[in-house]
């Protein structure tokens, strides 16, 4: 928490809404919009990294969203298996939005590495003709930043692809430690941080939380 933060915090209520009141005011009658700015639809390249917790569910909500603007979405995740059946697959049978389980579970539990990596070059394969096959509005690469940083799925080619897909198609990456690459590369990076986690209080994962 900065200074700023705290000194909020000392605020009574009706200090806290006269404070809000005029920084509203003031930030509206600054406001001025903006000129330079596109119109029209344009794909866009959108990374969800850092440490912290919702770098995947942010990029479910999206899915959620395009599919409700009508949007052909499709979801492959490099660290859950094929047969996963969590809170996200069957909301997404609900929706008609397909996914795929590409890999062989956590990473760092992974008994054959090699193995793992086989298959995150095979998943990755796979998601490659996706994005260039024109069938889809929008792809979620979900923990696509792990093998990217192992070295098992070559930027360069990752690259080839996004550069060859159609214009108007979103991508999504998410995962920690995105390449320095690939963050330059995308128009849109967040990078989510931990202030509290329940885990750290003892607190298991929650069914419809984390899984």
């Amino acid at each position: 928490m900065n200074d700023s933060d705290k000194a909020s915090a000392q605020l009574t209520t009706e200090q806290r809404r006269e404070k809000a009141m005029q920084e509203l005011a003031e930030a509206r009658a600054q406001h001025q919009k903006r000129e330079d700015v596109s119109k029209g639809r344009r794909g866009l390249v959108i990374v969800n990294t850092g440490d912290g917790k919702g770098k995947t569910t942010a990029a479910l909500g999206l899915i959620l969203r395009a599919t409700g603007r009508g949007l052909r979405c499709k979801l492959f995740q490099f660290l859950k298996h094929e047969h996963a059946k969590f809170g996200e697959h069957r909301a997404l049978d609900v929706l008609g939005v397909p996914y795929q389980g590409l890999g062989d579970g956590f990473t760092w539990r992974s008994k054959d590495l090699e193995h793992s990596a086989v298959l995150a070059a095979e998943g990755w394969a796979q998601a490659k003709a996706a994005i260039l096959s024109g069938e889809y509005d929008l792809i979620v690469l979900d923990e696509f930043t792990y093998p990217l940083g192992y070295g098992w799925v070559d930027w360069a080619d990752v690259k080839a692809a996004l550069d060859s897909r159609d214009p108007d198609m979103h991508v999504v990456i998410t995962g920690r430690r995105a390449l320095p690459e690939l963050v330059e590369y995308a128009q849109t990076v967040t990078e989510m941080q931990p202030v509290k986690h329940a885990y750290d209080q003892g607190i298991g994962a929650q069914a419809g939380i984390e899984h």
